[in-house]
């Protein structure tokens, strides 16, 4: 009597096995890849309440990061500035300009202004902006030219690879700590040579690369 099935079908379960693991491997290498921080972050622009240019506040103008910023350098976080520190300039500045409207409001009520926030860190990360700063690590290292965005963009990946890729070689991103906020200040133009390295010494640089630095 012959077989009812023809001899191939039974490797069937092996043929299946065989593309449900070439499938499941080709769907997670594409999820590991185009869902990194580089692919849904960078780029990302959000239309905020207020139309904020940082290319006139910190570029033309030269504003300090840290009049805004007040945190910077003392917390783990840097916090945005409340309405009436906009307030301090533009009481007399476009003091009726409709742009301003609710920076006037806010300032006036006590209501925040609800901005949208661009910078986000997952939140089993840890990240410390006073430790960084104080060591000689520029804004622009990790949020990129600021001074030149009408609209500030989400500009590096923030990435567990970008962040350890600093914490093994830290040089490229030290500078004097007086030109920690002085964006368009370039170190590979104004540092001699072994500047870094010295500085690696004195400041006692030793960027952890456990685990436990960032994951708390």
């Amino acid at each position: 009597m012959s077989d009812v099935f023809p001899k191939w079908t039974n490797r069937l379960p092996l043929y299946a096995a065989t593309t449900a693991i070439l499938f499941g491997g080709g769907l997670m290498a594409g999820f590991w890849y185009y869902f990194t921080p580089k692919y849904t972050r960078v780029g990302y622009q959000p239309i905020q309440p207020v139309a904020f240019s940082h290319a006139t506040h910190a570029g033309q103008l030269g504003i300090d990061c840290r009049y805004c910023h007040t945190g910077v350098e003392k917390s783990w976080y840097s916090n945005l500035p409340a309405s009436s520190t906009c307030m301090n300039c533009h009481n007399q500045v476009l003091k009726d300009d409709p742009r301003l409207a609710l920076v006037r409001e806010s300032a006036q009520t006590g209501t925040p202004i609800p901005w949208v926030q661009i910078h986000k860190l997952p939140d089993y990360v840890y990240f410390n902006h006073a430790a960084h700063v104080n060591r000689g690590v520029s804004c622009v290292s990790c949020h990129g030219q600021v001074q030149t965005m009408e609209e500030v963009f989400h500009a590096q990946p923030f990435s567990m690879t970008f962040c350890l890729d600093c914490h093994r070689n830290p040089a490229p991103n030290l500078r004097p700590l007086d030109k920690v906020t002085d964006l368009a200040w370039d170190p590979h133009q104004h540092l001699p040579a072994g500047w870094a390295e010295k500085a690696i010494s004195d400041w006692k640089v030793k960027p952890s690369q456990h685990c436990s630095a960032c994951h708390r």
